[in-house]
Formats: structure tokens, C-alpha cells, sequence
């Protein structure tokens, strides 16, 4: 098999580096203060007698200091960084023997600054391991998009982050923009092809900047969002500063969406045919992109369950239906195993049909030792089964502490317990976090600190109706608000650990209070209501 060679060498800088630019003169009108005596030392991480050039990381810390500076900011590209102790890491990372230079400004009272340019020559020699180069190159030629279908597939956050802290988007929350249909082919020689079909998303400054001004004026978020740009191809190349995979993509490269900044994309975490992936845009904030290398017609194809095998209409005042649904009763353990702070009972305070529909009160009061009653109805015995589609349309409960949620438990729970029954939770919802629903699973691969989970943003969730569902195969597992795809559990290994759900499951529908996800109960609490307007399964 062909193999492709970079090169990666410790980072070289000269100690007797070249200082150019100058110091301002030092002009004083009142309170402005220019900084002077600006000096800055470098440090080769690793550097000693027999290691001049480093440890091979490619690792240097810049540390400024000047008299009367009250911060200083680090230019370096199209990079601007604020470094308000004067201290700022870079890792020289592109192969080969390269000059960088790196301005740093020190900014005095008023706004003022001085200024001090360091030319910085970098060698650089590594040889990534052949799993990586299979993953991106499949070993020849390999073509990646961003995983649209997911939540998360472009966010933004700190650019010391490891996820999108400040915002992502939700499924094809981008879909009229040109980032869906285009295609980043890696080669094994080294090269990448950008497939754009013809425009690309991204931010105007760096688009402009890179590619030239367009008559159409940017959206109110500076993006333009079908930017037009022909197809076209590029080098590419493989570090690992700090001892983390990069791809590095040079001027004019981009993955998903476009941000200029580093053009160099550090790899969070990777799977044979996913990536997730993070740079530093021109603005100095932290870009984060997922993406795929699976097609997209094989990544959205769910069965099509059509038959309805088991429903609820609520068409019959009173109590619900005894041969559909059961009761848990009182607080379990440690209130159901969460800390939870309700007592369920089977009243009709609780649970009632009215109306056409099913509704489940939390209600603040005194009963056997608890301070809150409510419901919680299961199928356990009643329906249970392997494999379909369930849809559930609900107005949720709402209010600091309430905690809704319409989920299914392994039919063999009171034989194996959990989470080794396997978990699916179709939606859950924290009244102290409106504006969001979330699905996740459990199983014993993930069941306290989950990790198989997603939310998606909603409107009106506590006012209006919307559909939650779940399409549940033997190959995967996706979740849905109002026929939107938001998340999928789709196991690299299906074991007993990751895959329980290769059996029958019950559904269950409650509205919990406190516990570890409803958290603070608002004092002024008094009742909430989630109200069920049908229950519907199909396979």
C-alpha cells in the first residue's frame, strides 16, 4: 500500500532572533501612557543540551512584559489573541523549515500601544500513525461532509475548549446555506479537494479576505451564507503539537464552515468514519465541526414503521385505560433512585382523561411524608415490544423543578435491574432550563455521567403541542421533535454493554420533582400539568 511521509521536526527558534518593527514615540495626552521597553523571551519547551530545538512537540511560550502595560495582545496571521499577563503558547506546526512572524503589542492607559514583531524560523518533522492516515484517506482517497443530521455538527465556544460552550446548531439547522452539499476529499498524496457545488457558508471577513469582496451584503451575524466558490484543491498536512492530531490545511482551507483564524483543525476525537474536529477562527474563538464520512442518504435511512400495533387515543373521561397502563406507587428508592421529591400515586389529583387527553398534575402538598405528589403510569406487563416507532404528542409540565419525561425500560428490568435492561429516553425536560428537551440512552457502557445524550431547541414546549418520537431498528436508535432528527445511537460494537435493546421494552410516562436532573424546586411552586394527547406505536 502507498504510504504517505510527513515531516514534523522540534521547533527551531533562534535565540538571537530578528526583532523588527520599532517602539512608538511616546506621546502623552493626559492619561495616555504609551508602554515602553517592550521585551519578549521565547521558550523552546523540552530545550536543553541535547534537545537544543525542544522536545519535539513544537511547542514555544512567548512571555512579554514592557514598563506602563496593562495588557498585551499577540497578532500572529490572521490570529489576534488578548494575553492579559503578557504569557501566549503557539505550536509552529507546519512541515518543513518555515519563518513565522509573531507581532506582540503591549497596550498602555488609553488605548495606546507599542509595538514588537519576532521573526521565528521553524523546522518541523512528524510521522502520523498509519490509523489516522487510513481513517482520513481510507487508504487511497476518501471523501467527508459535515454530519448535518446531528445536533452539534457546527458550534462555537472558548478556543481552549473541547465543545461548543456558547452555541451549536440544531439538525439541518443550516440547510439554506451552501455548507450541506460539499465535500472535503483527502488524498493519501498529501492533497485535499474542496467539492463546494458551487458556493460555501462561512464568515465574510476571512471569505472576503481570502477569496474577494461579493456584491451581496453579509446577514446580520457577518456570515454569508452561499458565498460563490467554485471547487478547488489544496495541500494538506498531519502534526500533533501538544501531542494532539491536527490537520493542518494552510490559507484558503476550510471543513464545513468557513472561519479563516489558524486554518489548522485539531482532531477532538475520531472514529473510523467520524471526526470531530476544532480551530481557531479569525475572530480568536474556537470553531467546532462534525463530521462524517458516511454518506448521507445511508446516515438518514431509518425503517418506515406504518402499522399501528398498540395506541391511546384518550377518548374516555376518567381514569386511563387499566388494561393499557399500570402505576409505581410512593417515592422508590431514594426517590426513585434520583433524589427525587415527589410521591406517586394513582389519584385522579394526579391522573386524570379529560378532554382527550391524558393528564399528569405535580401538585405541592403534604402526602405520606412528601412534599409533592404526581404520577407515573408504565405499560410494564401490559405492552411491551421489540423494534418500532412511538409517537407521543404532549404539552409538557413546566416550572423551576419539574422534570417530565416519556421513556421505555427493558421488560426484563426486575430480572437484570438497571442499567444493564437498557434505557431509551424519548424526552426529558427540566423546568429550570426552558427552551430545551433532550433524549438519551442508558445502558451500562453509559448510565450515571451519561454520555449518549443530545437536546435541541423547542418553542412553546409548555404551552403548545409538539410530537416526540423515537424510530427504534436492530441497527439504530434516532430521536425526534415534530419529525426533526436530532440525535442517533448508533454503537460501533453492539454488546451487552452497548446494545440491551435487541428486546422487549415498556413505556412509561411521569413528571418527576427535583431529584439530580429537575434540580431547585421553585418555592412558589404550587402545580404543573403534562397533558398526552395520544400514545402511538408503529412497526
Amino acid at each position: 500500500m502507498k504510504k504517505l511521509k510527513f515531516l514534523y521536526k522540534t521547533v527551531f527558534l533562534a535565540i538571537g532572533f530578528l526583532l523588527i518593527g520599532c517602539e512608538e514615540e511616546n506621546y502623552e495626552f493626559g492619561d495616555l501612557i504609551t508602554p515602553s521597553n517592550l521585551q519578549v523571551v521565547a521558550n523552546i519547551i523540552g530545550a536543553d543540551a541535547d534537545n537544543p530545538y525542544g522536545n519535539g512537540t513544537g511547542q514555544v511560550i512567548f512571555q512579554a512584559s514592557a514598563s506602563d502595560a496593562i495588557t498585551y495582545k499577540y497578532v500572529f496571521g490572521s490570529e489576534s489573541t488578548m494575553a492579559p499577563n503578557g504569557e501566549k503558547s503557539y505550536n509552529f506546526s507546519n512541515t518543513g523549515l518555515h519563518t513565522y512572524a509573531v507581532t506582540v503589542i503591549a497596550i498602555g492607559k488609553g488605548g495606546v500601544g507599542s509595538s514588537k514583531t519576532v521573526e521565528v524560523e521553524v523546522l518541523a518533522l512528524y510521522e502520523p500513525p498509519e490509523d489516522l492516515i487510513e481513517m482520513l484517506t481510507g487508504g487511497s482517497s476518501k471523501s467527508w461532509r459535515v454530519k448535518a443530521e446531528v445536533a452539534g455538527h457546527v458550534g462555537v465556544g472558548p478556543p481552549d475548549s473541547d465543545s461548543p460552550d456558547w452555541w451549536s446548531a440544531g439538525p439541518y439547522e443550516k440547510s439554506s446555506t451552501g455548507m450541506y452539499d460539499d465535500e472535503f476529499v483527502f488524498n493519501i498524496d498529501g492533497t485535499i479537494l474542496y467539492s463546494t457545488k458551487g458556493t460555501i457558508f462561512g464568515k465574510a471577513p476571512p471569505l472576503e479576505e481570502d477569496f474577494g469582496e461579493i456584491s451581496d451584503e453579509p446577514n446580520s451575524d457577518n456570515e454569508h451564507e452561499n458565498y460563490p466558490k467554485e471547487g478547488y484543491s489544496s495541500f494538506y498536512s498531519l502534526t500533533a503539537p501538544g501531542g494532539e492530531e491536527t490537520i493542518n490545511l494552510g490559507k484558503t482551507g476550510y471543513q464545513g464552515f468557513y472561519v479563516g483564524g489558524t486554518y489548522s483543525y485539531t482532531i477532538i476525537s475520531r472514529s473510523v468514519d467520524e471526526m470531530v474536529l476544532r480551530t481557531v477562527g479569525f475572530d480568536g474563538n474556537g470553531w467546532f465541526m462534525i463530521m462524517t464520512s458516511r454518506p448521507a442518504d445511508e446516515d438518514n435511512t431509518d425503517p418506515e414503521y406504518t402499522e399501528l400495533i398498540w395506541q391511546d387515543e384518550f377518548d374516555t373521561d376518567g381514569a386511563p385505560s387499566d388494561a393499557n397502563w399500570g402505576y409505581d406507587i410512593g417515592t422508590g428508592s431514594n426517590g426513585w433512585g434520583n433524589g427525587e421529591d415527589q410521591y406517586y400515586t394513582d389519584r385522579a389529583d394526579n391522573v386524570s382523561v379529560a378532554d382527550g387527553v391524558l393528564k399528569i398534575t405535580a401538585k405541592k402538598e403534604n402526602y405520606e411524608g412528601s412534599e409533592y405528589t404526581s404520577a407515573r403510569l408504565l405499560t410494564q406487563d401490559k405492552f411491551e415490544f421489540t423494534y418500532g416507532r412511538v409517537d407521543v404528542r404532549a404539552k409538557l409540565a413546566g416550572g423551576g423543578g419539574t422534570w417530565p419525561a416519556i421513556w421505555m425500560l427493558g421488560a426484563n428490568f426486575d430480572v437484570v435491574g438497571w442499567p444493564a435492561c437498557g434505557e431509551i429516553d424519548i424526552m426529558e425536560y427540566v423546568g429550570n432550563n426552558p427552551g430545551t428537551v433532550q433524549s438519551a440512552i442508558h445502558n451500562t457502557s453509559s448510565s450515571g455521567a451519561t454520555e449518549n445524550q443530545a437536546s435541541t431547541s423547542i418553542e412553546n414546549e409548555t404551552s403548545d403541542f409538539h410530537l416526540y418520537s423515537v424510530i427504534w431498528s436492530e441497527d439504530r436508535i434516532t430521536f425526534l421533535v415534530d419529525d426533526v432528527k436530532f440525535y442517533t445511537y448508533e454503537p460501533d460494537t453492539k454488546d451487552e454493554a452497548t446494545w440491551p435493546f435487541d428486546a422487549d421494552q415498556f413505556l412509561i410516562l411521569n413528571v418527576a420533582m427535583g431529584g439530580t436532573l429537575g434540580g431547585q424546586i421553585d418555592p412558589a411552586f404550587t402545580e404543573s400539568t403534562m397533558e398526552i394527547d395520544y400514545v402511538r406505536v408503529y412497526q
